[in-house]
């Protein structure tokens, strides 16, 4: 059994037989010559059902993930639309995460509300509460963000696999804050795994992609069978990845796969800078709440601490009021002001006016004094001291 980063480095592709190529080359094609009426070199036929570029990035995020199947998409929405409409009916239920993405938000409240299915927001690091929103009979999923966007809560993923497989619920984990890297939930009872790429995977904000990593034997609930005939979430999935065809293409998936090989050593340096920055905004007399799972007084501290190989890249706080949030964020010269979030240089924003403005006047509306960090691998130094002048400035 290899290590992570050698699994990283290493999986979803050997060096080309023909040319010796030690990475994948980037099949930028739309179709595949036959050999004959149904000759098909590989199993390729058209680029939508199958791309050799993307079958690698698909081979290696199955593997770090330790899942059956992986699929990437051109997003990470994409990948979050595919999973619900194979797991969802109208009539469903679902929970989710009460400070969920805003994103995820829209998407369940704004796209499949209309459409039938109904979702309960819920503090998931509550387990009495997660088992008083269940809805016996038609809850199907309990969709985790494990730390969450922006409040960096951690929930327990093996407890709450419990409670969704006694509910006969499907346990669906968006890992792309923690990135495999640093948890794998499969490994914990999730059934699915989703990541948006664009984050810490393709890791150089350059690509918009996302991904679905299925654990083996994960089946639909109640007995339901997908469009195959097989009650197989992976199938299902895979059907409908096909068939709505929003398949991340080649260049994106090269993109990806190239980030994904050294996310073990970004996630390690994101991590240190992150842990400094968390301990410097504590002390600052500006700053009202930090929130950072590797902080001890964090309340999901010791959760995280089990779960996870370390405590991430994120760090969000609260600085008063929404203009001082603002004034903070406009007065930082090495964060950037912008929104997404992973990469290798450090990001800033304020996420009720940016990335979660979607959900205000909503039960997951965001407090308005916050900011949301993402850390990137410059030097520490640098970044606490860029962090501290822009507090002081506000």
């Amino acid at each position: 059994m290899t290590g992570f980063a050698t699994t990283t480095v290493h999986a979803g592709y050997e060096p080309d037989p023909l040319t010796g190529a030690v990475v994948p080359p980037i099949y930028q094609v739309s179709t595949f010559k036959q050999d004959g009426v149904g000759g098909l070199r590989g199993g390729y036929e058209y680029s939508r059902s199958g791309n050799p570029t993307r079958g690698a990035l698909e081979d290696a995020l199955a593997a770090v993930e330790g899942g059956e199947r992986a699929l990437a998409f051109a997003s990470g929405l994409a990948a979050e639309d595919a999973l619900l409409r194979t797991l969802l009916r109208p009539g469903d239920h679902l929970l989710i995460p009460d400070d969920a993405y805003g994103g995820t938000y829209r998407l369940v409240a704004g796209v499949l509300g209309p459409w039938g299915v109904q979702h309960t927001p819920v503090r998931l690091d509550d387990l009495d509460a997660v088992r008083s929103a269940l809805r016996p009979g038609s809850t199907r999923v309990i969709w985790v963000e494990t730390p969450t966007n922006p409040l960096l809560r951690v929930a327990d993923i093996a407890a709450l696999a419990d409670v969704a497989h006694a509910a006969g619920a499907v346990l669906v984990v968006d890992n792309t804050f923690a990135s495999p890297a640093l948890q794998q939930p499969l490994s914990l009872g999730a059934d699915v795994v989703v990541h948006s790429t664009t984050k810490y995977i393709g890791g150089h904000s350059d690509v918009i992609g996302g991904a679905l990593v299925v654990a083996a034997g994960a089946q639909l609930t109640d007995h339901r069978t997908g469009p195959t005939g097989s009650p197989s979430v992976a199938d299902a999935v895979a059907y409908l990845h096909n068939a709505a065809g929003a398949v991340a293409g080649p260049f994106d998936a090269w993109l990806a796969l190239r980030g994904l090989r050294t996310l073990s050593l970004r996630m390690d340096r994101h991590c240190a800078n992150a842990a400094a920055v968390a301990a410097a905004l504590v002390g600052h007399t500006g700053v009202t709440a930090v929130h950072y799972p590797g902080l001890p007084d964090h309340p999901g501290h010791a959760v995280a601490a089990r779960q996870m190989r370390g405590f991430g890249g994120m760090v969000s706080f609260q600085v008063g009021s929404a203009a001082r949030a603002r004034a903070v964020c406009a007065a930082t010269t090495v964060f950037t002001l912008a929104e997404s979030l992973g990469g290798v240089e450090s990001l800033i924003e304020h996420p009720a006016a940016m990335t979660h403005a979607s959900v205000a006047s909503s039960a997951l509306a965001v407090p308005d004094d916050l900011v949301r960090a993402s850390v990137g691998i410059e030097d520490e130094a640098d970044l606490v001291a860029d962090l501290l002048q822009a507090l002081d400035r506000a």
